[in-house]
């Protein structure tokens, strides 16, 4: 019996010593994935023009990237460097330099930028995008510069692969992972167990444990317009959709084909062709459609941003059972946010109206304009009695369309004092016509202690 025992015991750590030696280490996979990507992980310091007060003034931001090419061609969000007035970035040897942005999409949160260095300098390591979809319950690496400190590594897994975020997923569904990721990690890199780029890091919930990330194939999709052009060139039809199983809102189309229109944009393409709500769009340029789930929306509209502009294309549709063909041209998408300047002495920061940033304005100003997007609370503007998103359409009986046109007035103004120092100000707040007088004989930034 005791040698029975002793056989058996053998047996067993003969088969362990064998699975060791042919199974690796998960310990040695998670370190050969993070030393393929950490030599190009970047973090990024921002200085960035901050409106917000109906003031100009300057904030630091910090954030991740991560190297694509040899020459510094680098990755990170939108967000990361929006409305910055200098970059810097700080390489893993302890190097830094500044960057220059190459192109940006607010839609999809990314940008491209490049590493400024000097000449002759040598190649920097570079990671490799994955040029496939991450798989429910595959093991990430998160890496990044959170809370503006060293870079470091979390692991976790992708919870999800087809994320569907309303407020973020006109072009993309999102990667959901558990993987920790913090402010300041926005940008950095989700690493898969071979050493390869799954996609950046945009979103995570500051007292959770779930975070969400822009697939790399996306990404890859638009680098070459983000290079040639500076942004991702978006064709704008101006029609909004909805799946025929709209389980959120509890509605379910009689259809086993095609994608619902659910509204125009006032002045848009689409409008003007004339679709309508309930319109079953069942195939474009003779390729068939159809979008059954919210999840399957982003594809399809991604698709229809990726034709060219101006170039009529057949929409076959369906209209109270009725087959129809309305043919149109998109526009160029262009700018998704207004130009926009702080007058400090005024006591606001004036913003271009734009349909896709700001669309329940653009609902009273069709046209386009001015609108207060922040009124300093100790302010000339405050005193007077101006709100946060007036309407600005007239100074001094003169129409107001652009920031240019009002920062003219600024300018003339200013030099007017202390002669002049009152203006008529015709508002819309909320649909409803306002008349104030700007009384501006205040310096309130010189008053204050």
């Amino acid at each position: 019996m005791r040698n029975l025992l002793r056989l058996t015991l053998g047996l067993a750590t003969a088969a362990t010593a064998v699975g060791c030696a042919t199974r690796p280490d998960f310990r040695d996979t998670v370190s050969d994935a993070k030393a393929a990507v950490f030599p190009s992980l970047v973090y990024v310091r921002t200085v960035m023009r901050n409106l917000g007060s109906g003031k100009d003034e300057k904030a630091q931001a910090s954030g991740s990237g991560v190297v694509i090419s040899p020459d510094g061609e680098m990755l990170t969000n939108h967000h990361v460097i929006d409305k910055a007035t200098d970059i810097r970035c700080q390489l893993p040897d302890g190097t830094s330099c500044r960057a220059k942005v190459i192109g940006s999409d607010k839609d999809l949160d990314i940008a491209l930028l490049k590493l400024e260095r000097p000449a002759g300098a040598p190649p920097l390591p570079a990671a490799e995008l994955a040029n496939r979809r991450a798989e429910v319950g595959e093991v990430v690496l998160a890496m990044g510069a959170p809370w503006g400190l060293a870079r470091s590594v979390t692991m976790g897994i992708v919870s999800c692969n087809d994320r569907y975020l309303s407020r973020a997923g006109r072009y993309t569904l999102w990667y959901q992972t558990d993987a920790a990721i913090s402010p300041g990690n926005s940008g950095g890199p989700l690493v898969d167990t071979d050493g390869k780029v799954l996609g950046l890091n945009a979103r995570g919930i500051l007292f959770g444990d779930q975070a969400f990330t822009i697939p790399s194939t996306i990404i890859l999709e638009l680098l070459p317009n983000l290079r040639a052009k500076g942004e991702a060139g978006w064709a704008w039809f101006g029609i909004d959709f909805q799946p025929l199983d709209d389980f959120e809102h509890n509605i379910v189309f009689d259809a086993d084909s095609g994608v619902v229109v659910s509204g125009t944009e006032p002045g848009s393409p689409g409008a003007k062709a004339g679709f309508k709500p309930n319109d079953r769009v069942t195939a474009i340029g003779g390729a068939p459609v159809t979008v059954r789930t919210w999840e399957e929306l982003p594809a399809f509209e991604r698709r229809l941003g990726r034709l060219p502009f101006g170039r009529e294309v057949a929409f076959s549709l369906v209209r109270e059972g009725a087959p129809i063909e309305i043919r149109l041209a998109p526009a160029e998408k262009g700018r998704v946010e207004g130009e926009e300047k702080a007058f400090e002495r005024w006591g606001f920061t004036a913003k271009e109206i734009n349909r896709f940033d700001v669309p329940e304005l653009a609902f009273f100003a069709p046209e386009g304009g001015v609108f207060l997007s922040a009124v300093a609370w100790d302010g000339n503007a405050d005193n007077c009695g101006f709100c946060r998103e007036d309407i600005v359409q007239k100074v001094d009986g003169r129409q107001i369309k652009s920031v240019a046109e009002l920062s003219a007035l600024y300018d003339k103004a200013l030099k007017d004092l202390p002669g002049r120092s009152k203006m008529s100000f015709s508002l819309l707040r909320k649909g409803r016509p306002v008349q104030l007088i700007l009384n501006y004989i205040t310096d309130t930034e010189k008053e204050m202690p």
